[in-house]
């Protein structure tokens, strides 16, 4: 891994409290979040007290809390795993680190305890490469280097925005493929990360990510919701939306995705088979976003993220919004995210 440098008050690490229990995930992560701050957000549909051990520190936001920051003249939803996007917009870190509570911190192939807040830092501190792939991989890590072909003008890079880790045991399937089949698990570590190429889509998963805020903050939202919605990762979409978009937008501003390392441990959880029937729906709605994502230009007008999302959910009602009224939905959540990125940002810092 290469140099990182990491200071404890550039990082918040978010999760999306769907389980009132979480004292088991916390003494799991202990060794590593308990060198940084926490922001834990419970999802508001949840009745009853969170379980968090002490030792930590951590600052706790609950349906009061989104209630008086967001307000009710809004199209945006924060239930379920959307609630993580709370703690986006609360922070006041340069990086955020967001892992789902269902995971465990992975060990890599010799057995060592993968620490993923200094990977995915690693990973944005070094540059990206968009713009030209390198067969090594990250050209950036120790031990590697560009290949040769590689153009010596290209070797600076980019800033990376966004970095996207991966999951040992249960692997981020959809619906349909975990039900068709259900004892299939990933076991293969492969210690590598990429720069995803200019122009190509991918599905980013919520599950384990990081990114920097200050450039791509406002281009994470929560904003399509299917209709039966529920609270596994198969029965969402929010991320797979919110992704496509921050891709789209990191290319417009020249910016760089990697995917690979660092890995968490998923635990086991929920039915594919009954999470099909909800999940469904988004698995038919892709067929329409991934098109409209691969031909949507945005102008050269747009040079924040706050703009590039505005200017992007212009294209969303136009184009998408009459295909089916949820996309029109999606694309008011997206304007008023912008509106509400902007509030929370001018006030003062914890809200």
């Amino acid at each position: 891994m290469s140099n990182t440098s990491i200071n404890d008050n550039e990082v918040d690490i978010v999760i999306a409290a769907i389980n009132s229990d979480l004292e088991p995930f916390m003494n799991e992560w202990r060794p590593v979040f308990s060198q940084f701050h926490l922001i834990i957000v419970k999802d508001p549909d949840m009745n009853g007290e969170l379980h968090i051990p002490e030792g930590f520190n951590v600052d706790v936001f609950t349906k009061s809390d989104i209630d008086r920051v967001v307000g009710s003249s809004t199209s945006i939803l924060f239930s379920g795993y959307s609630c993580r996007y709370f703690g986006y917009l609360v922070s006041r870190k340069k990086y955020i680190i967001s892992i789902d509570d269902d995971c465990i911190p992975a060990r890599d192939t010799n057995g060592d305890l993968v620490d993923v807040v200094a990977q995915h830092i690693a990973n944005l501190q070094a540059p990206a490469t968009p713009f030209f792939f390198n067969t090594l991989y990250d050209p950036y890590r120790k031990g590697a280097d560009f290949v040769r072909g590689y153009p010596f003008s290209l070797r600076s890079g980019v800033t990376c925005a966004l970095s996207c880790g991966l999951w040992l045991n249960l692997a981020d399937y959809d619906a349909p493929t975990q039900a068709l089949k259900p004892g299939q698990r990933n076991s293969r570590y492969v210690d590598a990360v990429m720069t995803v190429p200019v122009r190509s889509l991918m599905p980013v998963s919520g599950i384990n990510i990081a990114f920097n805020r200050e450039v791509v903050g406002p281009a994470l939202f929560p904003a399509l919701r299917l209709a039966g919605e529920g609270k596994l990762r198969w029965e969402t979409v929010e991320d797979i939306w919110s992704g496509m978009c921050v891709k789209v937008i990191c290319d417009h501003l020249g910016l760089g995705v990697k995917s690979g390392i660092p890995y968490v441990w998923r635990r086991e959880r929920g039915d594919a088979i009954e999470s099909l029937k909800k999940e469904w729906e988004g698995v038919k709605l892709m067929e329409e976003v991934v098109p409209f994502f691969q031909s949507v230009r945005l102008p050269q007008t747009a040079v924040t993220a706050e703009d590039c999302v505005v200017d992007m959910a212009k294209s969303v009602k136009e184009q998408l919004g009459k295909v089916d009224p949820m996309f029109a939905r999606a694309a008011d959540a997206m304007g008023d995210w912008v509106k509400l990125w902007k509030s929370v940002g001018s006030s003062s810092p914890g809200v």
